[in-house]
């Protein structure tokens, strides 16, 4: 770790990579697989506004029907195939980042799709060939929010030690929480989020780039702790599955104007100073209980839009991939704020500013 450098802005997010597992799938080849029947739930699956999603499914039998998995192959999937991946999004962001593994020297791992004890921060740090002396964190359990959960910790770290290189992992494999019982409550988890582990890389810029690194400016959290039962995951007959109660669009959209004014106040910006949002692709009604409340338009969530229809409701990670979209789209321009927004269980929305 280099500590002697200085540096009169604030820690920046130098890359991002990403990574599905397992295959992707139409909507329908899903509800094949699972042998679903009732009309009702196949009209959710077509109606969800998610084209494929990449899923890490078993082979099907000789009727084309998929087995089921125990808790324990379940878990055995998450912990594979967050490693895998992550290990694999970590080599890319941190080519990206210009940097080698033995530059982190924070590590934090996001996840609510299984639970492993070492973490995921310990596995992946044998896996990719982190130092042995790095820092660690978990953030394990607090669903789709928990990304700026996960890095705010990393860019306080860096600004304690400027010469510092955090890395963020975002690893949901959310094939691994399936319970598919046949009914509603299920079919509409089921249908809606796929697998992804996205990685991140955090530190000070010595030199500008020919594309500008958001650096990060300031959080800001928001708990509505009345609905603290409205997401959730149940533990019934050894799986966990999860649950979304359907008043959940409207209590983020309700809600959504506070934590960014709240932020945006601290800054003295206003909602017009936004250039770019990234928000979390936590489903159609959230997406437009937003946009409604914040007075965006489809193209401002253009990026949380394209990866819902894509690759589904990736959980932590999902404004990690919309990220990525936007530098790889190449329109931000030095000097534009951004910011950042996520909402999970709690129910919670996490906010987070960004400047290019």
């Amino acid at each position: 770790m280099n500590t002697g450098s200085t540096h009169a802005a604030g820690p920046r997010l130098l890359s991002v990579a990403t990574e599905n597992p397992g295959k992707r799938y139409q909507q329908d080849e899903v509800v094949a697989l699972f042998g679903v029947t009732d009309r009702k739930i196949t009209k959710l699956f077509s109606s969800t506004h998610i084209a494929s999603r990449y899923l890490s499914l078993g082979e099907p039998d000789e009727n084309g029907l998929l087995a089921a998995e125990s808790g324990l192959d379940l878990n055995r999937k998450h912990r594979e195939q967050a490693v895998a991946s992550g290990q694999a999004a970590i080599a890319r962001a941190l080519e990206s980042a210009g940097l080698q593994a033995s530059d982190i020297d924070y590590i934090a791992c996001v996840t609510s799709t299984g639970f492993l004890c070492p973490g995921l921060s310990a596995h992946l740090i044998k896996a990719a060939g982190l130092r042995p002396d790095v820092h660690r964190l978990d953030v394990v359990g607090m669903g789709c929010n928990a990304g700026l959960n996960g890095m705010q910790p990393l860019v306080n770290f860096c600004r304690l030690h400027p010469g510092s290189r955090a890395l963020l992992v975002c690893a949901e494999i959310c094939s691994a929480s399936y319970v598919f019982d046949m009914s509603m409550r299920t079919a509409v988890v089921n249908s809606l989020f796929g697998d992804g582990v996205a990685a991140a890389v955090f530190g000070y810029q010595e030199e500008p780039g020919e594309r500008a690194a958001p650096e990060i400016l300031g959080f800001t959290s928001h708990m509505m702790r009345e609905h603290i039962d409205a997401m959730r995951f149940d533990y019934e007959e050894g799986k966990y599955s999860f649950y979304l109660d359907r008043d959940i669009p409207y209590v983020i959209g309700d809600n959504a104007e506070r934590p960014i004014k709240a932020l945006l106040n601290k800054f003295g910006l206003k909602l017009h100073d936004i250039k770019h949002w990234i928000v979390h692709s936590g489903g159609r009604k959230v997406i437009d209980a937003v946009k409604f409340n914040l007075g965006l338009s489809s193209h401002a969530v253009r990026h949380t839009e394209g990866v819902l229809k894509d690759l589904g409701n990736l959980s932590s990670g999902s404004f990690l991939f919309s990220h990525q979209r936007l530098i790889e789209e190449d329109v931000a321009q030095r000097g534009d704020y951004a910011v950042m927004m996520t909402m999970g269980p709690g129910a919670t929305i996490e906010c987070c500013l960004a400047r290019f």
